[in-house]
């Protein structure tokens, strides 16, 4: 006899936030992971009083160096811990147990017919708010400039853009300056997945490595400081493709083929851990959560 069974349904997990990252914090009632971002068997808390059911519990690490982890509390066998003392890490980086990026590349465009618009009144623009002179996209903006006009805007020149304004301003200039304020891993944020391609500027990138960007983006869909010897060889370059509207709308060729998803909801990153638990090792420690977090492609 031939006996079919029906699959084991899957279980239902509860993540619980610890602390919301920067303060921030959003709705979390009703089915919130299947509502929204159709993923089913997820339910997420912040609620300290469902510690000892939760599956798995994140702390963010910033919030850590404010307010101690629970270690009082007695902890299940069962449960994860991420960002801390932890069995997983959560983060950016293509390295974590769960990879939760600001953004990422989709094949299978959904803009066969962009048109790129070379009307527009800037040729390069900034958004910047933390600014501090030590850093390298200060150093390189301040070679820049003698070259280039660049339009700036954001707290630093106290010129901010409301979010409604923020993409069509950007969407005036041919070049946009996704600089990173660090060149770690994988560190590739908002600043070119929203800013400059959600804009419709092409982005000259400043932060991790090509090779990195190259993993990372649409193909042919920056410029990377690092490509040239000079600044004045960088701005030379962007003026000639300023002149040549062939060779400038070849940076948009990518929107026919590929297309991409940004992260901005913090509910979202936690409803991807559900979609990754199953494949999450279930005996893991980090001893040595810091050198983690400071290693590098190198290491």
């Amino acid at each position: 006899f031939l006996v079919l069974c029906a699959p084991a349904p899957r279980r239902n997990l509860t993540v619980l936030l610890w602390h919301w990252p920067f303060g921030r914090s959003y709705r979390l009632d009703g089915n919130r992971c299947l509502a929204k971002y159709n993923i089913s068997h997820c339910f997420l808390t912040d609620d300290p009083s469902a510690f000892p059911e939760a599956d798995v519990v994140v702390f963010h690490h910033q919030e850590l160096s404010r307010s101690a982890p629970p270690l009082h509390l007695p902890r299940p066998a069962s449960q994860h811990w991420l960002n801390g003392l932890f069995n997983w890490t959560m983060s950016y980086r293509r390295d974590a147990d769960v990879f939760v990026p600001y953004g990422k590349t989709v094949v299978g465009g959904n803009e066969p017919h962009f048109q790129v618009s070379t009307n527009r009144s800037c040729l390069v623009g900034w958004v910047i708010s933390r600014y501090q002179a030590r850093q390298a996209r200060a150093r390189v903006y301040h070679r820049l400039k003698r070259l280039v006009p660049i339009e700036v805007y954001g707290r630093w020149k106290r010129k901010p853009l409301p979010s409604g304004k923020l993409l069509p301003t950007i969407a005036k200039c041919l070049f946009y300056l996704s600089f990173e304020n660090s060149e770690a891993k994988d560190y590739i944020t908002e600043k070119l997945w929203r800013n400059a391609f959600q804009a419709g500027a092409v982005p000259v990138v400043l932060g991790p490595s090509r090779a990195t960007y190259e993993s990372l983006a649409p193909p042919h869909s920056f410029i990377h400081v690092s490509d040239f010897n000079s600044t004045e060889d960088l701005a030379a370059y962007l003026k000639e493709l300023a002149a040549d509207r062939k060779a400038y709308e070849e940076y948009f060729l990518w929107r026919r083929t590929h297309s991409i998803k940004t992260y901005t909801d913090w509910r979202e990153r936690l409803c991807q851990i559900c979609l990754q638990h199953p494949h999450l090792p279930t005996r893991k420690v980090y001893q040595d959560l810091e050198r983690w977090v400071h290693s590098t492609d190198s290491d």
